[in-house]
C-alpha cells in the first residue's frame, strides 16, 4: 500500500505527462504493489471506445515511462458520467488459506451460482465488503497514512552507537 503523499506525488506525475487533451480532468491515480490505475473523464461529444482510439498512442507513451520508473503496470480508464470503463487491467492471483468454515462459503456462492469458482467467490466477497465498508477503509487507509509518517520521524537507529 503506498502513502497518501506518494499517491499524491503519482497524481501530480501524471498529470505532468499526459498531454492536455487525453482527459477532460483527471479523476484519481490509484497504484498497488503490482498495478498503477489512471481514470479520467472522456470529453461529452466522445464515447469511450472513440477515447480509447484516439489516446491509445499518448497513453502507451506515457506508461513506458511510468512501468520503467515505478516498476509497475499501467492500466487506464475512463468515466463517463456514473460509469467507470477500464482498459487491460491486471487481475492478479492472490494466495490465502481458509479454514474449512471459509470455504463452505465460497462453495456454496459457487453452488448457488454466483461465483464460477472459489477464486470468482472470493473476488466476490472482497468487492462486497468494499463496497459496504467504503467509511471504514477510507479510515483504516488514513491511519495507515500517519503509521507511516510517525515511523519516517522516528530515531536514526542505523549510525546509533552499540551501547557495549
Amino acid at each position: 500500500m503506498i502513502t497518501a503523499e506518494q499517491s499524491e506525488q503519482l497524481r501530480a506525475w501524471f498529470a505532468e505527462r499526459l498531454p492536455v487533451d487525453v482527459y477532460k480532468t483527471l479523476v484519481s491515480v490509484t497504484a498497488d504493489r503490482e498495478e498503477i490505475t489512471v481514470v479520467g473523464t472522456v470529453p461529452a461529444a466522445e464515447s469511450v471506445k472513440e477515447f480509447r482510439e484516439r489516446t491509445r498512442e499518448q497513453r502507451i507513451e506515457v506508461a513506458r515511462e511510468a512501468e520503467e520508473l515505478y516498476r509497475r503496470k499501467v492500466a487506464w480508464g475512463v468515466r463517463s458520467g456514473e460509469e467507470t470503463t477500464l482498459f487491460t487491467h491486471l487481475a492478479v492471483p492472490v494466495m490465502t488459506r481458509l479454514r474449512q468454515s471459509e470455504r463452505q462459503v465460497l462453495d456454496t456462492l459457487v453452488a448457488g451460482g454466483v461465483a464460477r469458482s472459489r477464486a470468482d467467490a472470493l473476488a466476490w466477497c472482497v468487492r462486497l465488503v468494499g463496497s459496504n465498508t467504503d467509511a471504514w477503509l477510507a479510515d483504516l487507509r488514513r491511519s495507515l497514512d500517519e503509521v507511516h509518517r510517525v515511523r519516517a520521524q522516528g530515531p536514526d537507529v542505523s549510525g546509533a552507537a552499540d551501547p557495549a
